[in-house]
């Protein structure tokens, strides 16, 4: 029953971000580059290889990194990469979601880093390397499109970072999916990213895109 009913929030989210998604996408080409945080099986790896960008596709979780290879095999510019990001590099458990010992594949998309999340296993985990992302978007040495965040509760610690060292001006637009219902005390960190946007005027980091 909850299979069931992930799979039909499953389809309205792809939905919402068919659309909502589009926009962004239409500002891509050949020579862009997105970097995608948390691909987990490809959907939106995929789209931003259709438009021809080089995309970096980082998705830690075994099962769905799998799948993610197998989506993007057809195209030579996405480069997937099997670690995580943070904001610093380091090795470290990922903790699958409550439900994954029935579908690894499925349910890949809840498993994270932060063993307080409401919906993962502490009690099952694989060990992953995690990427400091502030270096390796200075190590591109070039300026980034698209930035997509999607990290199950590890968001904020990335972006603090991200805006200390002002990366956020070598990225065209930074779309952050935050996971504040989700993890005690998450509220608090995202409210903290939240003040650093408003008193820096920063205009393209969106925390709430979808």
């Amino acid at each position: 029953m909850k299979k069931r009913i992930q799979q039909i929030k499953n389809i309205i989210q792809k939905l919402l971000t068919e659309i909502i998604f589009h926009r962004y996408l239409k500002h891509l080409n050949n020579k862009s580059v997105a970097i995608d945080c948390g691909a987990n099986v490809g959907e939106i790896s995929f789209k931003l290889a259709k438009t021809g960008a080089k995309v970096y596709a980082f998705e830690p979780n075994p099962f769905a990194f799998k799948r993610l290879t197998e989506k993007v095999k057809d195209f030579d510019n996405v480069t997937c990469i099997n670690k995580g990001v943070w904001d610093k590099n380091i090795k470290t458990k990922l903790f699958f979601h409550e439900l994954a010992m029935g579908d690894e594949e499925f349910w890949s998309f809840g498993s994270s880093i932060i063993e307080e999340k409401e919906n993962v296993n502490s009690g099952e985990s694989v060990e992953v390397e995690l990427v400091d992302l502030t270096e390796f978007i200075e190590d591109l040495n070039q300026n980034v499109d698209l930035l997509k965040i999607d990290i199950e509760g590890a968001e904020c610690e990335v972006l603090e970072k991200f805006f200390e060292k002002d990366l956020h001006k070598k990225v065209k637009i930074t779309l952050v999916e935050t996971h504040d219902a989700k993890i005690s005390g998450q509220r608090e960190k995202t409210d903290k990213v939240r003040k650093i946007i408003k008193d820096r005027n920063i205009t393209n980091v969106d925390l709430s895109w979808l």
